[in-house]
């Protein structure tokens, strides 16, 4: 690439790399797995940039389709490959199935760390395709249209998928506020 199209790569592309990071961690669920996505997405993009034709809303829709697409094929590829079971440890999966303690007893202020740790768990039990579409209209700030064009899906299933994804985090988050007796918008457990 050319002095010109380095600097205006710089300028029109790398400016979204802290969205894009944010968002790979979100669908992928670990910092270093995150690391790795956005290196291949802004590879990809710096290898393809020569055709890229900036439209009216930039290069963050086009940036996010590319993190999508190296999402799913590092997912097709992870599906096939083989796995090992030597390092399963029959206690170590019981262990994490157990509950864990309640966190707040009567009288206690919240505890919003670990309110953030059940969001992000909530966020991570959806399936990859309401996740996504949560993560993108959330904290992307994109429009129906944009994800749909990110997603490479019709406007009507982004709607969808973002309704049931909604439904869900709420349900999950219910249950979470239910069980510790939390009243909206309180700090303490009456």
């Amino acid at each position: 690439m050319s002095e010109k199209s380095n600097r205006r790569f710089e300028q029109d592309v790398l400016c979204h790399l802290d969205i894009i990071y944010r968002m790979a961690v979100k669908l992928t669920g670990s910092p270093d797995e995150a690391e790795d996505l956005v290196q291949e997405t802004f590879l990809r993009a710096h290898r393809s940039f020569a055709r890229f034709e900036m439209r009216a809303y930039g290069a963050k829709p086009w940036l996010i389709k590319i993190l999508h697409n190296v999402f799913y094929s590092c997912r097709a590829n992870a599906a096939r490959a083989p796995t090992l079971f030597d390092d399963l440890s029959l206690d170590d999966l019981a262990a994490e199935l157990r509950p864990e303690a309640d966190w707040l007893s009567a009288g206690e202020v919240v505890d919003w760390d670990r309110f953030d740790d059940e969001l992000r768990r909530a966020l991570l039990d959806l399936s990859p395709e309401y996740r996504e579409v949560i993560i993108l209209w959330a904290l992307a700030d994109l429009t129906y249209q944009e994800i749909a064009d990110a997603v490479g899906c019709a406007i009507g299933t982004v709607m969808s998928r973002l309704y049931r994804a909604r439904r869900k985090l709420s349900e999950s988050l219910s249950e979470f506020a239910a069980d510790r007796r939390l009243d909206r918008g309180a700090d303490t457990v009456p």
